[in-house]
């Protein structure tokens, strides 16, 4: 709410402010005494050259320009500070991939896991290549299979490798995504720890282990956010013992995943819309909103206001128009 109002750097500085109200209130002052005064000339004529030759429109103009000017120059003395899109020169991503038996479904051509290797594989590459990125492979028992590491081959190999494994324990991947996001190389310094983020496929529900909340509490905590990818269709199945079972995507609990932790939830039907949703989160994980000073724009500002206050005064001191 209220997105429009800028952060400010001084914002004691904004005191400067409530003078407006005490300017507004003179001048409304002055204006009923004026009026007053202007009552006592009996000579209608002698009335419409003092008022009439003077446009108020003029005045009011002029008086209001300057308020807002002073305004600007309020805001501007506050140092405001706007928000620049930038990209990261660092980050630590760990993908987490579902590797349980409904990966084997061909909703997605030519089988779930193929498609998911593939457009993660396109990912990887696609990220700046400063970037840690480790691989966490969800199943009943997850496992880091690499940890983070900017050696794009061998993370290649390791998302490669993956193979169907049984069950799904969403809460234990994302202990595992968060115990990789620690071993991620530190900067200068053991403070320097670059921002981390959690990108997770997965095509089915909770099944092993705890419930997500937990670890999900504690990303949010760490400010790590979730990205989370429902993979797979409504239709999609599979045969395991000899039943046909449904593996849709779990959306919802996937999505309270990522709205929990200020990450963002997409979906994915076939290999197309995985490319899509992989270049979406890139786009966001990519860069990060740094704010900058945007001082000399208020004061461009209050330069535009007075500017025009200024033009009023000339044409009142000239009495144009007539």
């Amino acid at each position: 709410m209220f997105d429009w109002i800028p952060e400010f750097q001084n914002p004691e500085r904004l005191w400067v402010l409530a003078l407006l109200p005490i300017l507004i209130i003179v001048y409304l002052i002055l204006m009923r005494l004026k009026g007053r005064r202007a009552l006592r000339f009996t000579n209608t004529g002698v009335l419409g050259r003092v008022v009439g030759s003077q446009r108020r429109w003029t005045r009011h103009l002029a008086v209001a320009m300057s308020l807002c000017s002073l305004v600007a120059l309020g805001l501007a003395y506050a140092n405001p500070l706007g928000t620049d899109r930038q990209p990261r020169e660092r980050a630590t991503i760990v993908m987490v991939l579902d590797t349980s038996l409904s990966m084997s479904a061909v909703d997605v051509e030519p089988d779930r896991l193929t498609a998911a290797k593939k457009a993660a594989v396109e990912f990887l590459h696609e990220l700046p290549t400063s970037y840690n990125v480790s691989v966490v492979s969800l199943s009943a028992t997850p496992s880091i299979a690499i940890p983070p590491t900017v050696d794009r081959g061998a993370t290649e190999r390791a998302i490669n490798a993956l193979e169907l494994q049984d069950g799904t324990a969403i809460g234990d991947a994302i202990s595992k995504a968060l115990a990789a996001v620690q071993q991620a190389p530190k900067g200068d310094g053991e403070d320097d720890v670059a921002p981390a983020m959690i990108i997770m496929l997965s095509d089915g529900t909770n099944t092993e282990g705890p419930a997500p909340e937990g670890p999900v509490a504690i990303a949010k905590q760490r400010d790590i956010p979730i990205y989370t990818i429902a993979y797979g269709t409504e239709n999609g199945f599979v045969d395991i013992d000899g039943r046909r079972e449904n593996v849709a995507p779990d959306t919802e609990a996937l999505s309270a995943i990522a709205n929990a932790t200020d990450g963002r939830a997409v979906g994915a039907e076939d290999a197309g819309e995985l490319v899509d949703a992989y270049k979406e989160i890139g786009s966001v994980v990519g860069y990060e909103d740094v704010k900058k000073p945007i001082t000399a724009q208020y004061a461009f500002f209050a330069l535009g206001f007075a500017a025009i206050a200024a033009l009023g005064a000339v044409m009142m001191a000239a009495r144009w128009p007539r």
